[in-house]
């Protein structure tokens, strides 16, 4: 459970690590403090060798409601660019991970919480999910990498529906459309996150790191260029196995 009077990102260490959007009565809405915060738990994540998956998830009921306009990207051209390069910094950490994410939404992950969340490498929803990329209503852009993820989910005709119309989503819909890799009961959801995080934290570090990097990577390689990558990767993963197993043969 949360607290109104905790930080409004936490974070929560272990094998499988959490970090919590914790401003619900703005229904998890990022300020500068949450980004400054978010920024400080990636890194520990990243930098902790117990730690094998993260997830994200927002207090009492939603993911993210996206930037709070109060406190967000509003002000001069200098500051909106200050802010702008300030959260592509933590979406590139979260991007580049070179650990298992997974984003568990209920409620709404809208604006730039949808960005977070499709930052994960696997989206786990509730039923009553709400996903939307609602920059338009408020005479915005997408930002926090949206237009680069969206496309690549969804199609291009679709990205561009779905962001000059910020239609909402609602969960079924969007495990048909890729947004989420599974959508279940909203009594269901805690129990299949942590049943996925048991799998990935199984997964061998070194083979895990390195599938994600090969499949983030073949957005921008050639097949042959790929090809190398894998073998790049493999050698990796078999010199680990054979430190941690002895020879393999």
């Amino acid at each position: 459970m949360t607290h109104p009077d905790e930080p409004p990102v936490l974070y929560r260490p272990g094998t499988t690590a959490r970090i919590v959007f914790n401003r619900p009565r703005v229904k998890n809405a990022l300020d500068a403090r949450s980004w400054e915060l978010l920024a400080d738990a990636l890194e520990r994540f990243e930098k902790d060798p117990e730690a094998r998956v993260l997830v994200l998830s927002g207090a009492e009921g939603n993911f993210s409601s996206g930037a709070d306009l109060g406190g967000g990207i509003t002000g001069s051209a200098e500051q909106v660019s200050a802010k702008m390069r300030e959260v592509a910094s933590v979406i590139v950490r979260l991007h580049t991970m070179p650990k298992p994410t997974l984003a568990k939404v209920d409620g709404v992950a809208v604006g730039v919480g949808l960005s977070l969340a499709l930052g994960c490498d696997l989206v786990v929803a509730s039923e009553r999910a709400r996903f939307g990329a609602v920059f338009s209503r408020v005479g915005l852009t997408p930002d926090g990498g949206l237009s680069w993820l969206l496309p690549r989910i969804v199609g291009p005709h679709k990205a561009k529906e779905l962001t000059l119309f910020g239609r909402i989503v609602h969960g079924p819909e969007a495990g048909e459309l890729g947004l989420a890799n599974l959508v279940v009961p909203a009594g269901e959801l805690d129990a299949t996150v942590d049943d996925w995080c048991t799998r990935l934290a199984a997964c061998a570090p070194v083979a895990a790191s390195g599938t994600l990097e090969l499949i983030d990577d073949a957005w921008h390689s050639t097949f042959t260029q790929a090809l190398e990558h894998e073998a790049v990767a493999q050698r990796r993963a078999v010199a680990a196995r054979r430190g941690a197993n002895g020879a393999i043969g």
